[in-house]
């Protein structure tokens, strides 16, 4: 069977793209550089700010996503990842808007902790606040018969600060220790895992970093690309 070309609609920050990459590069079987898939990237900064849209208003980005994913279609990638979990709000618009296979990073990261971690049916939350807000977490873990615990307000702005410190080039010892604490407050409030809900967490945040699993989305996505790839 033909193996599928990955289009990957990014820039959502560049370093989550960058990320997403990698994380491909790894999960899939290789020997040799012909083994690796092939893979076509929109790295798009110009996006405007999701969670700028959803909370305040902000401009459209819809019109830029359509852009992209046609313009990775056009190129002729065979389905696309999207490296940014609030661009998911318009995921439906963006599958409408092309002919090919948009997978979604919210039923990734709930089939992953469905099927890694059974027992989980409390599972907390570090994701930006417009993500929360829209509910996208909630709904792919609801129909696992999973609850979604998100943190109060005062450690939700030490995600966002986390977030935004990530996009604009740190990935130090100090935004590590703002997800740290957000975590073990969602841990203290009954979680049993924590989904890394935004593609800039898991840059700072590894599986072991926590008194609790830590289930990276990214990574529930690319499994779900490589296999889809691999066919």
């Amino acid at each position: 069977m033909k193996e599928k070309i990955v289009g990957i609609l990014g820039g959502m920050g560049p370093e989550a793209t960058v990320d997403i990459f990698q994380k491909i590069l790894k999960a899939t079987p290789a020997k040799c550089d012909q083994d690796h898939l092939r893979i076509i990237i929109d790295c798009n900064s110009k996006i405007p700010d999701r969670t700028e849209s959803i909370l305040h208003n902000g401009k459209d980005p819809f019109p830029f996503l359509q852009e992209s994913a046609q313009l990775l279609e056009k190129a002729g990638a065979d389905f696309i990842v999207i490296p940014c979990n609030a661009a998911h709000y318009w995921h439906g618009k963006i599958q409408r808007c092309v002919g090919i296979p948009v997978l979604h990073i919210m039923k990734a990261a709930a089939d992953y902790t469905a099927d890694k971690l059974p027992e989980v049916r409390n599972i907390g939350l570090l994701a930006a606040s417009s993500t929360i807000k829209v509910g996208l977490y909630q709904n792919a873990f609801a129909k696992k018969d999973i609850e979604t615990i998100a943190p109060d307000q005062e450690f939700q702005d030490k995600v966002m600060e986390a977030i935004y410190g990530v996009k604009a080039g740190r990935t130090d010892i100090d935004l590590k220790r703002l997800v740290v604490d957000a975590g073990e407050h969602l841990a203290a409030r009954g979680a049993q895992a924590v989904a890394a809900g935004c593609t800039e967490i898991p840059l700072i945040l590894n599986d072991g970093d926590l008194s609790i699993p830590v289930i990276d989305s990214t990574l529930a996505l690319v499994i779900q690309a490589v296999k889809m790839a691999k066919g």
